[in-house]
């Protein structure tokens, strides 16, 4: 049974910055879960970051990461993704199912670092790390594909 990773926030963790959660209504997802395929995670609050928090964003000048309220958070992100990539390597997991844009788990899109809800091609700190290292980021935008890489994975002999 193959393992994944998944942001705690799509589980109805109330993890976000804002003290809420992104809860991800999919059938397959909920069979993963009941199945115990699911390992939820939260890099931001795993590196040290509390909930509520203040938004941050990477700085595309300089690649840190910055709270609106100008507060240099890059070694919380870091520590989380380092964390995300040493559980993916304990537990032989090849497959990651993050929340799109953010700072952390953003696979195709981030926040441009102006805190004026703006979006630019980009990945977060620790889908970066994660595909660095091998690992397949997926987010709610792509599911689908996910859901598919895994069936093919289980249909083979």
């Amino acid at each position: 049974m193959e393992r994944i990773l998944v942001s705690t926030c799509f589980l109805g963790e109330k993890v976000r910055y804002d003290g809420n959660s992104n809860t991800l209504i999919n059938e397959t997802l909920s069979q993963w879960k009941q199945s115990k395929q699911l390992m939820g995670f939260c890099p931001e609050v795993t590196g040290g970051l509390t909930i509520p928090r203040q938004p941050a964003e990477i700085q595309p000048e300089n690649e840190r990461i910055i709270t609106c309220d100008g507060e240099d958070v890059s070694r919380q992100f870091i520590r989380g993704a380092k964390r995300a990539l040493a559980i993916c390597q304990q537990y032989n997991i090849r497959f990651v199912l993050l929340k799109e844009s953010s700072p952390s788990c953003g696979s195709t899109t981030i926040y441009d670092g102006s805190f004026e809800n703006k979006k630019i091609i980009g990945e977060g700190v620790t889908t970066a790390l994660l595909r660095q290292n091998g690992v397949s980021v997926f987010s709610e935008k792509n599911i689908v594909e996910l859901i598919y890489a895994i069936k093919l994975l289980n249909e083979k002999p």
